[in-house]
């Protein structure tokens, strides 16, 4: 025995559960007590609960049953031990069909399911645990071997093959008698032929199952080679070397696997029982195999010759005989509609409440009975074909199923007799008297329509069918509406339930204390018992010591506190478990709903432990480790990391000195350490400064600077003079400083980006009036400013005047030379003025000179240029070919003021001699002697401010200073495009050579005259200044 359950569990372990089928068969015919036999499932429980009836057919109805849902269950104990386990093994849902006719329909099924390990009851059926990731393969495989052993048991009990049946005699006394007992309780007919013959003795190893009782017919002498010598089965070889004995294919396999009989020659039985199955020797023969010389049932044939290597078998389909049988079928039956699985005894589907019955026949609109008006069926009641049920002779169409009626169902129509006219005049028959079927089946019909009435009317009231049919049940299926009972009447039945199961348990526990139940688990061990009250109160106390063994197993270990929590809870384990945690977590939850302050983490504190679960409560730390190490972090000597600080560090990485050098970045600004969290950098440079230095940078920047100057406080970086960095530049600031600046300077920097937009429009102006700008539209030279309402020109940029009009701007200004007397008092220090800077940039025109500073920075755009050759100023390096310079710097040519601007006045005017270009030497006589008064733009307080030269003037430099005088002339030079190295002399002319890069290899015997020309004539090729500022207004005469 134990070496075949412990072979059994092996296989179903290893996933190969059909192994374990041989071995259920031996352990099921082992001559002992159930209870010895079976360790896990109550057998006895199940087999009291669920088997009923007064009579041996009732009795074996309710096995069947039984048996059915074994076979279910141990399909379920299959796919938990099988290596490839369906994909939903974790859940069973009540609302399968299959499972409530089955495994639901009996008392048990689902203590079996909770050995499986479906302990998590839901809603909608019964799961494995959460925390459960793979089933107990051990469990499992035992509580199988035990369904599959229990399953063989009953089958062999209902065929009448069990050798053992007197181990079932209490609990199944209807099985008792003799062996050859029939099945059914009706007479058998035995043959002629078969009376006879005497019976054989029995088989010596086991009593063998005897079919021709279960199928009704006389029992045939079985041969020793007909059943299989270990289990009693179909036998499908024969052995010569074992005495001719018959195996069964699982048997052989295993009776053969002894290493001392595995060289046994075994032979194919051929013969089989005349008219069944060669497999399962049951069920009738439905086709014949050529190949493999079988002859199988439906069932059998279509899992037989499935497998891959038995598909292209032919077959040969046989009609079976024909046998007449008066016991009524009952079977279970699907529904076509709904497919529901309904018992054999319903006519009506239970869901869908439609008649048992194949597809609707089709209907024949052509009787001719009908058209006629006679009556084709005669006088006598007709059964409908679909649903049995009999109908009277008047009724067109079924009542039950409403299936129209065939002629073929009632019997031919008697002849007339050739008399009947002389037996007019008799006195008319009384009418037979209704059948007791007739009325059987007529008030079934009615039953059943008023149940499905009660139903329906329940359902609008918010009570289940279940909850009907047990109502019904318990009031003895009275004339009482199941509504109006179960608002008046249920409330004290289960106050009874209570009480009852109360007792019983005091009774059991012998004088212990009562047990406390709820009004929601004696309804649901009600209706679970179908409105039985002893099942009722057995069910509630199984329910409730379920319950409570679920409650103690989660640490629970107070009875009294269950119990009651179970009755604040309605039976509900999810609503016990709230009740039972809730004083447990009274000192937390005070805590958490305290108006003081948290109190903070201490790295210092003496409970290390409790800090690391506050790290991991509050923070959110990945894992122990990592709070170990942030408290570490935060008591190492002389550092002053905040905690959030070292919370993210530490989030990022588990190395320290990674961490350490996340946690201290200098600031380049104020010299201060800050994490690497709390620095910003540009996406232009790779310098990080703390936010606070980079927030007051660009709001310094943004309200009192312009846009250009919107750079990397540490390298000044980029360039953005350059175009193409520009725009891509501002696109990321723009994102950086939306976080950091306040909403006011935030709008500024918008509102000079916008207008650093606008000046690339070339019809955009800047008022020579005010610092506003705007975009002309007009072609018109007179324009005006839409801020201070001035009036200006266009293109000179000069304040308008009415002798502008239809006069160019050269032309007006040759006018204003000749006509105006402020103009011609001015003299040079208007001429200058007029020809002064204007910006290359955005073309905003400044009446200054440009003496001192050549450095020139345009207020409008912020632009920096030379104001002697307009070339630009570079913060970083430059573009230009083989310049080194790295700093601020710009590049002049050697005709710009900015090498000019030092040479004597004689030089300057010998230049303009050479060239014939005239110049002035005198003031004019409007012009006050004394000191010179050009405007210049010099720094008083801080701040940039227009203002008169004031230097004395000398002689002969026509009433303006050396620097300014000298500035007069090179604007001439710069307006004929004078090369300024027709004067140079040996000394500037090689310097120029070396800042232009010129070639200066001297030739051998080449001498200083010959050396110096050819050396000019090569720095002569290089053109001069493309940006210098070339007027060509003419300079005013002398007066």
């Amino acid at each position: 025995m134990e070496e075949a359950r412990n072979r059994a569990i092996a296989y179903l372990t290893s996933g190969l559960g059909q192994g374990g089928k041989a071995e259920a068969q031996l352990m099921a015919s082992y001559p002992l007590p159930l209870s010895q036999k079976y360790r896990h499932l109550m057998v006895e429980t199940m087999l009291r609960e669920n088997v009923s009836g007064s009579s041996r057919a009732q009795v074996l109805d309710s096995l069947n049953n039984l048996m059915k849902a074994l076979s279910i269950l141990e399909k379920y104990g299959y796919n938990l031990t099988s290596v490839t386990r369906p994909k939903y093994w974790r859940s069973v849902k009540h609302n399968n069909p299959v499972f409530r006719s089955t495994v639901d329909a009996i008392q048990g099924g689902r203590r079996v399911l909770f050995l499986y390990g479906y302990t998590k009851e839901q809603s909608d059926g019964l799961s494995f645990p959460d925390d459960v990731a793979e089933p107990d393969r051990d469990t499992v495989a035992k509580v199988t071997l035990e369904v599959m052993t229990f399953r063989r048991e009953l089958e062999m009990l209902i065929k009448g093959t069990h050798p053992h049946r007197e181990v079932f005699k209490e609990l199944v006394p209807e099985l008792a008698g003799p062996q050859d007992a029939t099945v059914t309780e009706a007479p058998v007919t035995v043959p002629e032929e078969k009376k006879s013959s005497p019976k054989p003795p029995p088989p010596p190893l086991m009593p063998k199952p005897n079919l021709a009782a279960v199928a009704g017919q006389a029992p045939e002498p079985p041969s020793s080679s007909d059943q299989c010598n270990l289990c009693g089965g179909s036998a499908m070889v024969v052995c010569p070397s074992c005495a001719n004995q018959s195996f069964c294919d699982a048997c052989d396999d295993l009776f053969h696997r002894h290493p001392a009989r595995t060289s046994h020659k075994r032979e194919r039985r051929l013969k089989t029982m005349q008219g069944m199955c060669s497999i399962c020797g049951v069920s009738p023969v439905h086709a014949q195999c050529a190949t493999c010389e079988h002859t199988l049932c439906l069932k059998c044939d279509g899992l037989f010759h499935s497998h891959p290597e038995r598909k292209g078998h032919t077959r040969t389909v046989l009609t079976p005989a024909k046998t007449n049988s008066s016991t009524p079928s009952n079977a279970e039956w699907q529904c076509k509609s709904c497919t529901v699985i309904n018992q054999g005894s319903s006519i009506l589907c239970e869901v869908c409440e439609r008649p048992r019955l194949a597809p609707r026949p089709l209907i024949n609109l052509g009787f001719s009975s009908l058209s006629s008006g006679t009556d084709t069926r005669g006088q006598s009641p007709w059964t409908c074909r679909f649903c049995t049920f009999v109908n009277p002779a008047s009724a067109e169409a079924c009542k039950v199923c409403s299936s129209l009626g065939s002629q073929s169902d009632a019997p031919p129509h008697p002849p007339k007799a050739s008399g009947d006219a002389k037996h007019q005049g008799n006195p008319p028959r009384p009418k037979p008297r209704a059948s007791l079927d007739l009325k059987r089946q007529e008030r079934m019909r009615e039953d059943g329509l008023k149940l499905v009435r009660q139903i329906k009317e329940a359902e609008k009231h918010g009570i289940s069918p279940e909850e009907v049919y047990a109502a019904l049940r318990a009031c003895g299926g009275s004339s009482v509406d199941p509504c109006d009972w179960q608002a008046s009447e249920l409330p004290h039945l289960l106050d009874e339930l209570c009480a009852l199961a109360a007792s019983v348990q005091v009774s059991a526990s012998a004088g212990g204390q009562a047990v406390k139940l709820s009004k929601a688990e004696a309804k649901l061990a009600w209706l679970a018992s179908g409105g039985d009250t002893e099942r009722a109160v057995t069910q509630l106390l199984r329910d409730r010591q379920m319950k409570m063994a679920e409650l103690h197993s989660l640490g629970f270990r107070d009875a009294c506190q269950c119990e009651e929590a179970l009755l604040q809870s309605g039976g509900e384990v999810k609503g016990a478990l709230s009740v039972l945690q809730r004083p447990l977590l009274d000192a937390f939850h005070q805590r958490i709903w305290n108006e003081q302050p948290e109190p903070p983490v201490d790295p210092n504190h003496p409970n290390k432990e409790r800090m690391c679960r506050r790290l991991l409560a509050l923070y959110g730390l990945p894992s122990w480790g990592r709070c170990e190490l942030t408290l570490s972090l935060l008591q190492e000597p002389g550092v002053a990391y905040s905690l959030e600080d070292v919370v993210q560090a530490v989030r990022e990485s588990h190395d320290r000195d990674f961490i350490r050098r996340v946690l201290n970045n200098k600031c380049p600004c104020c010299l201060s350490i800050f994490p690497r969290s709390k620095m910003q950098s540009l996406t232009s440079c790779q310098c990080s400064v703390c936010l606070d230095c980079f927030t007051q940078h660009f709001t310094i920047k943004v309200r009192d600077g312009h846009i250009w100057e919107m750079v990397c406080p540490i390298c000044r970086g980029p360039d953005i003079t350059d175009p193409e960095q520009l725009d891509s530049y501002f696109f990321t600031l723009d994102i950086q400083l939306r976080g950091c600046l306040e909403p006011d300077v935030y709008e500024l920097f918008h509102r000079k980006l916008t207008e650093h937009a606008l000046m690339k429009d070339p019809k955009f102006l800047w008022c020579c009036h005010c610092v506003s700008g705007f975009i002309n539209e007009g072609d018109q030279l007179k324009v005006t400013c839409l801020s201070c309402c001035n009036s200006f020109c266009a293109k000179c940029k000069k304040t308008w005047e009415p002798q502008h009009q239809d006069l160019t701007c050269e032309q007006f200004h040759q006018w204003k030379r000749d006509n105006d007397p402020e103009y011609q008092r001015q003299g040079l220090a208007g001429y200058l003025r007029d020809n002064g800077i204007t910006c290359p940039h955005c073309r905003f025109q400044y009446a200054l000179t440009k003496g001192g500073c050549m450095h020139f920075t345009c207020s409008q755009c912020r632009y920096q240029f030379c104001s002697g050759c307009n070339n630009p100023y570079y913060t970083t390096g430059c573009r230009t070919e083989q310049c080194h310079f790295k700093g601020f710097h710009t590049h002049h040519p050697r005709d710009c003021l900015f090498y000019l601007r030092d040479w004597e006045t004689t030089r300057l005017q010998a230049l303009l001699q050479m060239r014939g270009v005239e110049f002035n030497t005198e003031p004019s006589d409007e012009l006050q002697a004394g000191t010179c008064g050009v405007m210049e733009q010099k720094e008083e307080g801080g701040q940039l401010v227009d203002s008169p030269c004031g230097i004395q003037t000398q002689p002969g430099q026509a009433g303006l200073c050396g620097k300014h005088y000298g500035e007069y002339l090179v604007s001439l030079i710069n307006a004929h495009s004078l090369d300024p190295a027709l004067v140079y002399d040996a000394h500037d002319l090689i310097r120029t050579c070396e800042r232009h890069h010129v070639e200066m290899q001297r030739a051998d015997n080449e001498d200083d005259d010959t050396y110096h020309a050819r050396l000019r004539k090569k720095l002569m090729e290089i053109p001069l200044g493309e940006k210098v500022p070339r007027n060509a207004t003419h300079h005013p005469d002398t007066s």
